[in-house]
């Protein structure tokens, strides 16, 4: 989708042959919704997901009928304001459908699913790979797929081995990365947490109370394990484990040992109980030694596996591809020099090794409960103020060659996990802010587009300088003028009184804004120059 965006074609192969019906990801972050916000999509994510004020509930006890049963909740009025959207819950099984028909939609995106790749050479010039249609039945118990008939329009259908010629290659195939084992990349991190079976099942709860119906909950039950809400009314999961050095596997769990697994941790020995699919996993958290080898990137979990607890995987994968498109877009039009894609690993590996390391220290708050090392008071009060990850989701850095430096300090707020300081620092996402227009209240975000921006003051001599830069690199370049809606201009299209000053720049600076929503340079003040800013462009991209 988003390489579609830039005017870029591609393929994607995909060896099952539909969507995920297996909610594994549910958690939608802030920046990730404010990613869909940009593609169209966020109100359509909302009203096929929960209700947000379920989406960050959780509870602990020993079931869900329990007497001992506490619920506690994230701080959304705190977080809310930093953005012009919100963290919320839409189970994977339906959000794919979604992006598939949009991907679908573009003219440049081949999607062809029932496809495998088979083999894969380097090329002096790019990758050479065979695709060829995948033989028999996709599914597998990593993905809780089932046997399709239907396949994408782009599917090969009976056709046999077609070899595909690309200049580059994204690796997005999973944490057992046949890819990435094939380039010898490593993976490090602690060993596996645990084997784990995830039971998806229908079932009516209404005999529970309201508050006990919230999106995760974490049980002493028998065995212990979570229990996740897919739709907040029928569809739910369960989440345990086993211990194959004592004799456990995955084959343990029959259809009777889940339906006694899910009344022991709802609490109701009769509850009627449909078991809709059975998914054993590996509970890990690692990273990638290296996110690129040539012509071929790591992306997604392939690139980094972390516990399900915070539900940063699928999101941390997202915005993997929005950093790495733009980039490859860049180099294919010979907009940029080929090291700007160097820039990948430096800026997302560091961003993954945080993630993956803040998704273990919830995993183990869950772990330390369940072995009692924690009551359940302490345990739903550290899981409630875990829920609440917006420093971490909106506050991450970027630095690379593809950022210029502007001398200024880093915030440091106390608990860096938890709480978003906005900055227009190079290398942060450019802040949310509200503007008012002829139209009504607009986001800052919402100026944001595939190609640079550069944000300025209402006079500031900023637009004829950046015409000239912009010209002289061949670039795309938006430039947006806000106006601080003084009475000397009553009718600017883009007025706030605080941008300027939230942005960190006076009446003659100006902030640059990369295509995926990062502040690549920053002119706090001073004269406008067009050698200062085509210096800035050409430094971000690569060019010598």
């Amino acid at each position: 989708m988003e390489l579609s965006r830039h005017g870029i074609s591609s393929l994607l192969v995909e060896r099952h042959p539909g969507t995920a019906i297996f909610p594994k990801a549910r958690l939608i972050s802030t920046r990730t919704m404010e990613i869909f916000r940009a593609w169209g999509i966020a109100e359509e994510v909302e009203s096929a997901g929960m209700p947000r004020e379920d989406v960050l509930a959780v509870g602990v006890g020993t079931s869900l009928a329990s007497d001992d049963f506490v619920r506690a909740a994230a701080a959304i009025d705190r977080d809310a304001p930093q953005s012009p959207t919100y963290t919320y819950l839409c189970s994977q099984d339906i959000l794919e459908v979604i992006l598939r028909r949009v991907a679908e939609s573009h003219p440049r995106s081949d999607v062809r699913f029932a496809t495998t790749m088979t083999d894969l050479r380097v090329t002096a010039d790019g990758v050479e790979a065979t695709i060829e249609p995948t033989a028999g039945p996709a599914a597998g118990p990593e993905t809780g797929q089932a046997p399709d008939p239907t396949t994408g329009p782009g599917s090969l259908g009976g056709n046999g081995p077609v070899l595909v010629r690309a200049r580059y290659l994204v690796a997005a195939d999973g944490s057992r990365s046949g890819i990435r084992e094939r380039l010898g990349i490593e993976v490090v991190g602690p060993p596996p947490l645990g084997h784990m079976v995830s039971v998806m099942f229908d079932a009516d709860l209404g005999e529970l109370p309201a508050d006990r119906r919230v999106a995760l909950s974490f049980l002493r039950s028998d065995p212990p394990c979570a229990v996740e809400a897919v739709d907040n009314k029928r569809r739910w999961m369960i989440q345990t484990g086993y211990d194959p050095s004592t004799g456990g596997s995955a084959a343990d769990f029959t259809e009777e040992a889940c339906v006694a697994a899910v009344r022991s941790a709802v609490g109701l020995p009769d509850l009627p109980v449909t078991v809709v699919g059975v998914m054993p996993w590996l509970q890990q958290a690692v990273v990638a030694t290296v996110f690129r080898d040539g012509p071929v990137f790591l992306a997604g979990d392939a690139a980094h596996a972390t516990t399900p607890q915070g539900g940063f995987g699928m999101n941390c994968g997202i915005q993997d591809a929005h950093n790495l498109a733009w980039k490859l877009a860049a180099v294919l039009t010979g907009t940029a020099g080929t090291e700007l894609l160097a820039t990948y690993d430096a800026e997302r590996r560091p961003i993954a090794v945080r993630t993956v390391d803040e998704s273990l220290v919830n995993a183990l708050i869950t772990l330390r409960m369940m072995q009692g090392q924690l009551s359940m008071g302490q345990a739903i009060e550290q899981q409630a103020e875990r829920r609440s990850s917006e420093g971490l989701i909106l506050g991450f850095r970027y630095e690379s060659a593809a950022v210029v430096p502007d001398g200024t300090p880093d915030p440091a707020p106390a608990d860096p996990y938890r709480t978003y300081v906005p900055t227009a620092r190079p290398g942060h996402r450019a802040p949310h802010v509200w503007l008012s227009s002829r139209e009504g209240r607009v986001s800052t975000l919402d100026l944001l587009g595939p190609a640079f921006t550069l944000m300025t003051p209402t006079g500031s001599g900023w637009v004829q300088p950046a015409k000239e830069a912009a010209h002289r690199l061949s670039v795309t370049l938006s430039v947006v003028e806000i106006s601080r809606a003084s009475e000397r201009e009553p009718d600017a299209p883009l007025t706030s009184p605080t941008w300027a000053a939230e942005y960190g720049v006076g009446d003659t600076g100006a902030v640059l804004v990369r295509p995926d929503g990062h502040v690549g340079w920053r002119s706090p003040g001073g004269a406008a120059s067009q050698a200062a800013l085509a210096g800035a462009l050409g430094a971000i991209l690569a060019r010598s």
